[in-house]
């Protein structure tokens, strides 16, 4: 890299050589090589009205002048840079002024939502759906903003596998690469349908109003450096000539290019670096992916759920770190999943011997069909036969201690393996990916079995008691209602309790749980939060209902008290209205009385938006976290349903995140900008989009 930078001055200057063709490159729209978690699925969100006469908004934020918040960059002007080429202009960019001018864009505050929605949604001009919803009253919504001024960093040649600065996209993520030059900037926003939720969007739009910094490796051609710096500078005038052709006074945006080699910055400024020259991920880049699988394991980190018997996640070393050596080991490993079949006798049998002859204590494994995978219209005499057989099984391997192990055979040295000499229980560990969906229909079911409880008790017992998140199917609801009878009758517990009449709040539930945010705060739907029996016996005892009301009678309403019930009208998931300013309302309320024992259930209508955005303020205030690390945790949390606050929402967290940062005493600083937030979110979701 050392020779291509000395040469980059020169090379921007001569067009002898003809520089490599640009095409698209590893981007966004690569798939990512990990596999999305099983089991989650984003739910449709409605988005609610438009504003009319009919529908109250909450107000807006007073109207912001342009001279009232104007962003400053290091950037701009540009004439303490060397200039590369005259034209288009291009300017020289050293590690140091790299690195300031990074840190000082991440401590800029965000303009207000208001100065920059609803432009971020994507207002295509042919897109009538679209604009109909948001700027038919007031079209100067369509400008291009003046309020923001980013950075936005291309790694020519596009591959971000390896020497990445955080932040860095590839070209065809901002640039169209057609021959055509009227195309310019990347065509990013929709044509048509309506969204508030574009995360997909967000790199290109904010190159529009980017400084732009071009940048390679040691395996980067010079010549495509410097083609991809021409482009982007071409790009940047001919936008601006195209917006003051509509009327428009745009700001002026140029072009840098790094001219010190990578290895250099990476040397000076680990932490600004995702991807080290070797393809390493360095730990200072919050990779959403990586951190949800770590949060999830945290949270459904392997615990016993009865004697000898523990639920939890797959063993996966690349996530879940070495344990302190306090961890039980197990015995037998249960894998539930869609492909298994129900073991029956002769199985287990077999897998009895396999105890009795294993060498060196290794574990035996066994499979067991997934919850949700059975229907209870369909099921046969043999499958309730199989999970009465699979729980037998299991309890005589926790309860009644184990024979001895047979000697193995003599190795060629002539050594015996060391067996075990003296009877003992077995640990047995139900396992899953997630930890908690595909084993839910066997933790419960062995639940009553062992503790000869019933099924409303075992739903309720698992969640409180053993402190189990879990996600289980309506089916399997049913499935276990229809054989509850035998499986009590047949419980080894000397005080197993008979079959009655399951509770109202039961049959109103469809398999899922609200989910456990943080011991005191829940999140949910509004058919949990319209199900309040329910809610009691999991200790909650206050409601925040974010936009949605509760259809409760009389009785619950006297029996609650009302001012345990919080209701914000005016807010619906349309991308419009805004939740900023209830934000300190709703932690408030839900900070109420928070040690007392009891929790709070935040809902919507789905649970995933309006009250996720709530959700995810108060992990951050709480528990100190950024924005990033705190979404992370919330949509671990919410099990099988993806959270999905829209554009405006995630925006106002980050603002959020700002307040919360100053409160603290910190020096504010973001740490990750907007574009890498929304390509993050975005790629998290796109093995779940339908196609």
């Amino acid at each position: 890299m050392a020779t291509i930078v000395l040469q980059q001055h020169s090379a921007l200057r001569e067009h002898s050589s003809t520089p490599p063709p640009l095409t698209p490159t590893l981007t966004l729209n690569t798939p990512r090589s990990a596999t999305p978690i099983p089991n989650k699925h984003i739910p449709f969100c409605p988005p609610g009205p438009a504003p009319s006469t009919q529908v109250v908004t909450p107000p807006s934020s007073p109207p912001q002048k342009s001279g009232l918040f104007k962003p400053t960059s290091l950037l701009y002007p540009p004439h303490a840079h060397r200039k590369l080429l005259k034209s288009p202009p291009i300017y020289s960019l050293d590690c140091d002024s790299l690195a300031q001018a990074l840190n000082h864009i991440a401590e800029q505050p965000l303009p207000p939502p208001t100065s920059v929605f609803p432009w971020l949604h994507g207002l295509h001009p042919n897109n009538q759906t679209q604009l109909q919803f948001f700027v038919a009253r007031k079209k100067s919504l369509r400008r291009t903003p003046k309020c923001l001024r980013a950075i936005t960093i291309i790694k020519a040649g596009g591959d971000l596998s390896r020497a990445r600065i955080k932040g860095a996209v590839a070209p065809d993520e901002v640039l169209s690469l057609c021959d055509d030059d009227k195309k310019g900037f990347l065509d990013c926003d929709p044509q048509e349908g309506f969204s508030v939720r574009n995360f997909h969007i967000q790199a290109a739009k904010i190159a529009q109003v980017s400084d732009i910094i071009i940048y390679g490796d040691d395996h980067t051609d010079h010549r495509i450096i410097r083609s991809v710096a021409e482009r982007a500078a071409k790009v940047q005038r001919q936008w601006k000539k195209e917006l003051e052709a509509q009327g428009q006074m745009p700001e002026t945006y140029h072009t840098f290019v790094l001219t010190s080699p990578f290895e250099d910055f990476e040397r000076a400024y680990p932490e600004l670096v995702a991807v080290n020259s070797r393809g390493r991920p360095t730990g200072h880049f919050l990779d959403f992916l990586h951190q949800e699988r770590v949060e999830m394991c945290a949270m459904s980190k392997a615990s016993e759920i009865s004697t000898g018997v523990y639920q939890g996640p797959s063993p996966n070393p690349a996530i879940i770190p070495p344990t302190d050596g306090h961890d039980p080991t197990f015995d037998v490993f249960v894998e539930c999943s869609d492909h298994a079949n129900m073991p029956d006798t002769k199985i287990l049998s077999f897998k009895s011997k396999q105890l009795q002859t294993r060498c060196n204590n290794d574990p035996v494994h066994i499979n067991f069909p997934s919850s949700g995978s059975l229907m209870p219209s369909a099921y046969r005499s043999a499958e309730a036969d199989g999970i009465l057989a699979m729980c037998q099984w299991i309890y005589n391997l926790t309860h009644v201690p184990q024979s001895p192990a047979v000697p193995c055979t003599p190795d060629k040295d002539g050594d015996i393996p060391m067996t075990e000499l003296i009877p003992r229980t077995r640990n047995v560990l139900f396992h899953c990916p997630d930890g908690y969906t595909e084993t839910s229909l066997l933790a419960v079911a062995y639940y009553m079995f062992a503790e000869g409880v019933p099924l409303h008790d075992a739903w309720i017992q698992l969640h409180t008691d053993q402190k189990r998140n879990f996600f289980a199917y309506a089916s399997d609801v049913a499935l276990l209602r229809s054989i509850e009878e035998r499986i009590l009758h047949e419980s080894p517990a000397a005080a197993a309790e008979k079959v009655t009449t399951p509770p109202v709040w039961l049959s109103k539930l469809d398999g899922s749980l609200p989910s456990r945010i943080l011991p005191y705060m829940y999140l949910g739907n509004l058919t949990h939060a319209n199900n309040p029996e329910m809610l009691k016996r999991l200790g909650i005892r206050r409601i925040l209902s974010v936009g949605e009301p509760v259809s409760w009678t009389k009785n619950y309403w006297e029996s609650w008290g009302r001012e345990n019930v919080m209701f914000i009208d005016r807010v619906q998931d349309n991308g419009i209205d805004e939740l900023g300013p209830e934000i300190e309302r709703c932690l408030d309320f839900i900070g109420r009385e928070k040690d007392d024992g009891c929790a709070t259930l935040v809902h919507c209508r789905v649970g995933v938006s309006r009250s996720a955005t709530i959700c995810i303020a108060e992990v951050m205030k709480s528990q100190s976290m950024s924005f990033p690390q705190a979404y992370c945790f919330v949509r671990a949390r919410r099990l099988n349903v993806i959270i999905q606050p829209h554009l405006r929402f995630v925006y106002e967290l980050m603002k959020w995140d700002e307040l919360q940062q100053e409160r603290r005493g910190e020096k504010v600083s973001r740490e990750l900008e907007w574009t890498t937030v929304a390509r993050e979110i975005a790629g998290l979701n796109r093995p779940y989009s339908r196609a």
